[in-house]
Order: C-alpha cells, then sequence, then structure tokens
C-alpha cells in the first residue's frame, strides 16, 4: 500500500510548479511596480521638474528684463549657465525627500515586513530602490535640466548675454545638474534606510545639504575655508560652477567626494539592514 501511495504520488510531485527565484531583477521588478503606483512619486518628481525648469526660466526673464540697469559688478559676475539652473536648489529638496520616502514610507506602513519576507536576504531590497531611484532620477532631471538651460537661453538671447552647449564647460554644468540631483536621491534613499523615520531622514537630509553650508560660513575663515568645500552639497555643487572660486574643489574632484558621501550612506545603510530587526 506505502509503495503503491508513493509511486502514485510521484507524477503529481514532478509535475507540481516550482517556487520561483528570487533575483535582483524581479526585486527591480517589484519596487518599480511600487515607484511608478505611487501618487506620491509622481507628485514629487513633477515638483522637482517645475522647480528645475519654472526657477530657472523665472530667473532669466527678471535678469534680461533687468540687464540693462545692473551694476557693472553683478553684469561681470553673470552666469548665463547657472542662471538658467538655478532651480535646481529647490529641485534637491523634492528629490531628497522622495528619496526618503523610498525606504520610510514602507516602514511607516509595515509593508516593509513583507518585501523583506519575500526578499529574505535583505539586500536586493535596497539596491533596488538605490539603483532604481537612482535612474529614474538621472533621466527626469538631466532632461529637465536641459530644458531650463535651452529655454532660458533663449530669453537672454535678445540681450545677447547668453551662452550655449558648445561653450566650454557648459555640458558639463547641464550634465551636471543631473547627476549631483541624483546623488542626492541616493543620499536621501541611503538616509531613509539609516534613520527608519520620514521626518528624522528629511531633516537629515536638509541638515546635510542646507543647514551645514550655513554653519561653516559662521566659522573663522581659516576654518571654513578648509572645511566648506569638503561639505556634501559644496562639493558636489562644484560640479555645477562653470568657473572654479577660490576655497572649492575642481569640478569632478568635488563631485567624488559627494559621492563618497552617497556611498558611506549606502554601506551603513546596508549593514543596519542586515543586522537590526524589521
Amino acid at each position: 500500500m506505502s509503495t503503491l501511495t508513493a509511486t502514485t504520488a510521484t507524477p503529481a510531485a514532478a509535475g507540481a510548479p516550482r517556487r520561483s527565484e528570487v533575483t535582483q531583477a524581479r526585486v527591480l521588478h517589484s519596487e518599480w511596480i511600487k515607484l511608478r503606483t505611487l501618487r506620491s512619486t509622481f507628485y514629487t518628481l513633477l515638483a522637482a521638474m517645475v522647480a528645475l525648469i519654472g526657477f530657472g526660466l523665472l530667473f532669466c526673464a527678471v535678469t534680461a528684463s533687468r540687464w540693462d540697469s545692473l551694476p557693472a559688478h553683478e553684469r561681470a559676475n553673470f552666469d548665463p549657465s547657472l542662471t538658467s539652473l538655478r532651480g535646481f536648489f529647490l529641485a534637491q529638496l523634492a528629490i531628497g525627500v522622495l528619496g526618503v520616502l523610498m525606504i520610510t514610507g514602507e516602514y511607516a506602513t509595515g509593508m516593509i515586513r513583507a518585501s523583506l519576507s519575500a526578499v529574505p536576504r535583505r539586500l536586493p531590497v535596497l539596491w533596488a530602490k538605490a539603483a532604481l531611484y537612482a535612474a529614474v532620477t538621472w533621466v527626469l532631471m538631466t532632461a529637465g535640466a536641459l530644458i531650463a538651460f535651452l529655454c532660458g537661453q533663449a530669453l537672454l538671447a535678445p540681450k545677447h548675454i547668453g551662452t550655449s552647449l558648445s561653450d566650454p564647460g557648459v555640458v558639463r554644468v547641464v550634465l551636471g545638474v543631473g547627476l549631483y540631483l541624483t546623488v542626492v536621491g541616493l543620499m536621501g534613499v541611503a538616509i531613509g534606510a539609516l534613520i527608519r523615520n520620514t521626518a528624522g531622514g528629511i531633516a537629515t537630509v536638509f541638515g546635510l545639504l542646507l543647514v551645514l553650508p550655513v554653519l561653516a560660513e559662521a566659522l573663522p575663515s581659516s576654518w571654513s575655508n578648509h572645511i566648506g568645500p569638503y561639505l556634501p552639497s559644496n562639493a558636489g555643487q562644484a560640479l555645477i560652477s562653470l568657473h572654479r572660486e577660490a576655497h572649492t574643489l575642481a569640478p569632478w574632484t568635488g563631485f567624488a567626494v559627494f559621492c563618497l558621501y552617497a556611498l558611506a550612506a549606502l554601506a551603513g545603510a546596508a549593514v543596519l539592514l542586515k543586522r537590526r530587526d524589521a
């Protein structure tokens, strides 16, 4: 009887569907579904695009209308490429906030437990979130920077104070905006995973990007000149400056320092994700 039962059950067992293997590609696809189906994602990225393009056009329009009455020193220091891209300053806030929410939103709802149960090794979830958000941010913000630059230069052209992509360093500045905002997004994801609290994560991102540079300026110049260039936002924004100013890092050196901050935060997030309970 036992032999017959075992023999009969064998075909059924052989024909039973195997459980799908968890791969990085499948985790990435699941994170893509989460990202594109959340309304907050659409509205936050839209806010970043509006800030990047809208404020760039606003600054260019105001500068063109006031150009004839501007003092000589302001004309001498005028940078047409940076003027059309000044919206990145507000766009970075939206990008940083959404990066934090990529992680903390799941901790707030408890969905992170389901995600980590489906992916017991845990780290593929973090890598998928970081890689996906970095790719989306880079594509959208690079496109937004290009639109802001071209439209902004069109507003400056009647006064003959614009520039073009063929001028030295301009391509670096335009593409640098997309790269800078991409790393801001990665820092947001990493900080969200480190702190696991939305308010705390957003406050930390704002503190790193906005508050630390202000505090550094309050230090004696002998200190601030050595500390300021290595702060996260100051280092990253060296890539967006057409002309290197005194006491600042070279463009790609500063961006490399900024990337090191993001990588260090991601490494810390990976260690804690493996060690802490969900």
